[in-house]
């Protein structure tokens, strides 16, 4: 079994990795020849965007990026100086994994393996090349390591605890086949923006990035915004014009005009810029190409409404009117303390024995 300095070795060198092959794709210079790992990583990379259209070489690269920022020395000593690890029991932890956005299950992987355990994971069909070569990269930096991470294609064999990713739906069948086993079970949540009218041009563009990052399919992604009574959306249309090409993208483009012909038929109250639908509507997930609005009156009333909702909520975006609120433009960008649902991931697995 590799020891925590191993782990932490191998997790630092995958951190410099990552920012090596960002570098050279921004720089626009190939890859030179005898980079094999580069080479192969791109090669993995071309293989996820055919089997997943949403996978987009951009939108992988911006979670390289950030996952390179984050996996230092430094960063991973600072966030795991927090706990104990000494007291860690070693054992199995199944990840089910989702398939939404790239790599949105990393931060578990990173998470059982960094607190001494083993990682039984489950891929998502839609997520299910990058992860492995990762996992070949950290066991080619440490071959102890190796052996501390399966990937099951059929039913999952012994593990001890789960953690599970999923929609509301597939919640109740994981609450159903792993509620016996000590568990934490995602459902859907979503990330709203509560907006005073106030906002600068700066501060509204940068909104753009937290609903069009993943094209919206992130539960860190703004699906929704809470507006004054009144509101004119003109200066927050002028602020995300920018992000315009976006619809050039297929698969995007096909469900814009799909939920734009929908509500028009409906004669449901909507807005609409060519590549964003604006639609007023109470609910929290909203379809892809559209977000949902609702007015306010009161901004009292409105707090009270976030914090009843808290667990359909996973970012609140705002400028100065919740302690953990999120900076515009920073959703898609979480730190190593940033836990999913609130529900901190490294303390849950430090508490819980083998079987």
């Amino acid at each position: 079994m590799a020891d925590q300095a191993e782990r932490l070795r191998a997790f630092v060198e995958l951190g410099k990795f990552f920012r090596e092959y960002s570098e050279y794709c921004n720089s626009g210079v190939p890859i030179p020849s005898g980079n094999d790992w580069h080479l192969d990583f791109q090669e993995v990379i071309a293989v996820a965007g055919h089997k997943n259209g949403w996978f987009t070489e951009e939108n992988i690269l911006y979670s390289l990026e950030a996952w390179g920022a984050l996996l230092t020395y430094e960063q991973l000593n600072r966030w795991l100086s927090n706990y104990d690890l000494k007291n860690n029991h070693p054992k199995t932890v199944a990840l089910i994994m989702a398939g939404n956005i790239p790599l949105v299950g990393f931060h578990d992987f990173l998470s059982v393996l960094m607190s001494g355990n083993r990682a039984l994971v489950k891929l998502s069909s839609n997520d299910a090349v990058l992860l492995p070569f990762i996992a070949q990269f950290l066991g080619d930096r440490s071959p102890s390591l190796k052996n501390e991470m399966e990937f099951a294609s059929g039913k999952l064999g012994h593990f001890d605890a789960v953690i599970a990713t999923g929609s509301d739906n597939t919640a109740r069948y994981f609450e159903h086949y792993f509620g016996h086993k000590p568990h934490i079970i995602r459902k859907n949540r979503n990330s709203v923006a509560i907006l005073t009218g106030k906002e600068s041009h700066g501060q509204l563009k940068a909104l753009g990035e937290d609903v069009f990052r993943y094209y919206g399919l992130g539960c860190r992604s703004v699906s929704k915004v809470f507006v004054p009574e009144g509101y004119d959306f003109s200066d927050f249309f002028k602020a995300i014009f920018d992000y315009n090409p976006i619809i050039n993208q297929a698969k995007y483009a096909n469900n814009y005009d799909y939920n734009k012909a929908v509500y028009l038929m409906s004669d449901f109250k909507m807005l609409e810029n060519g590549f964003l639908v604006l639609k007023k509507d109470g609910g929290y997930h909203s379809p892809i190409a559209t977000l949902f609005y609702e007015e306010y009156g009161s901004l009292g009333a409105l707090k009270d409404r976030i914090l009843e909702d808290a667990e359909k909520i996973q970012c609140v975006v705002a400028d100065g009117l919740f302690e953990n609120e999120v900076a515009f433009g920073e959703t898609q960008k979480p730190g190593l303390k940033d836990y999913a649902d609130g529900i901190d991931t490294v303390e849950f697995l430090l508490k819980t024995k083998a079987n």
